[in-house]
């Protein structure tokens, strides 16, 4: 397939670090299934970015196994695309990016803070991306999960809608962006962060943390999430829920053999059964609370999205 000339980057910062050679771009847009143009515009992106999150589940499942994660393209490239697993913030993003740049786009990758650190400070342990189209420029962010469907333009400006969720930048005293989020009549501040970019040993230092500390959520217990244009589903330990706004949400507890095939029927995530049996392993006795650290990203399901 004929690829777009990228346009120069006109620096040598940290955009250049991120080598996207080793990027299969056939094989990522069949994975998505995206058949329509591949023009680096404002157009292309949004379809990109809702094929993205429709296609590929966020999940922290290897860690669970005790794999952990990588965040380079070949393995993120191997378990996202080829292997047809998901994963959590970083590997979403650094795939992401690197279609992006290898069509044509200007990418910077972003640290990012979750909720409003003057609310309550967590370490940068988030990815997005700020894209330039030429005309444009763009908040992306296919790894959050219960987050963006498409992109924004990096602007101050009036909320937009998308499915049933609106969502507005705006900057705050301290100069850093906060995605906003509004569900039903509350506005929660999902994101914080600054345009800063970051090199790949910066990602990798981050994913190290998130991906081994005691203190992560993510090392805690099994989290999957899939959100379409109506509802959020969320697998968090052997919870299953639905969340769409104006309804109630309504939780239950899968039973053992339940949890492998809602995997697979909810998330898209076919596991051999080696796996399933030892995630299960994992999960705590029914009707058992496990404490979790809070994260905006990994909310309960509530009326207002309070975090």
């Amino acid at each position: 397939m004929p690829l777009p000339q990228a346009p120069p980057l006109g620096d040598v910062g940290p955009t250049t670090h991120w080598r996207t050679d080793a990027l299969d771009l056939d094989a990522y847009l069949c994975r998505i299934d995206h058949r329509g143009p591949i023009t680096s515009d404002g157009a292309t992106l949004r379809d990109l970015h809702r094929a993205h999150i429709a296609a590929i589940t966020f999940e922290n499942l290897d860690v669970m196994l005790g794999r952990g994660v990588e965040v380079d393209l070949p393995r993120v490239q191997d378990k996202l695309v080829h292997a047809g697993r998901g994963g959590y913030c970083y590997e979403h993003n650094v795939l992401f990016g690197a279609v992006l740049q290898q069509l044509g786009y200007r990418v910077d990758r972003l640290l990012a803070r979750t909720g409003d650190p003057a609310e309550q400070p967590r370490p940068r342990s988030h990815l997005v991306l700020r894209v330039d189209d030429g005309d444009q420029v763009w908040l992306a962010d296919v790894g959050f999960g219960s987050g963006l469907l498409e992109p924004l333009p990096l602007i101050e400006g009036d909320p937009q809608r998308q499915g049933a969720w609106k969502y507005q930048l705006q900057r705050g005293a301290d100069g850093a962006w906060r995605l906003r989020e509004r569900a039903t009549d509350t506005w929660t501040t999902l994101l914080t962060f600054t345009e800063e970019p970051q090199y790949p040993v910066d990602v990798e230092v981050a994913n190290h943390n998130t991906a081994t500390s005691p203190h992560s959520p993510f090392t805690q217990q099994c989290i999957v999430v899939r959100k379409d244009d109506i509802a959020i589903r969320r697998l968090i330990g052997r919870d299953y829920s639905k969340e769409s706004p104006g309804i109630a949400t309504r939780t239950r507890s899968l039973t053992d053999e339940e949890f492998g095939a809602v995997l697979n029927a909810e998330f898209g995530l076919a596991l051999s059964p080696p796996e399933i049996r030892a995630l299960v392993a994992t999960l705590s006795p029914p009707g058992e609370d496990r404490p979790v650290i809070p994260d905006p990203e990994l909310r309960p399901p509530t009326g207002n999205h309070d975090a």
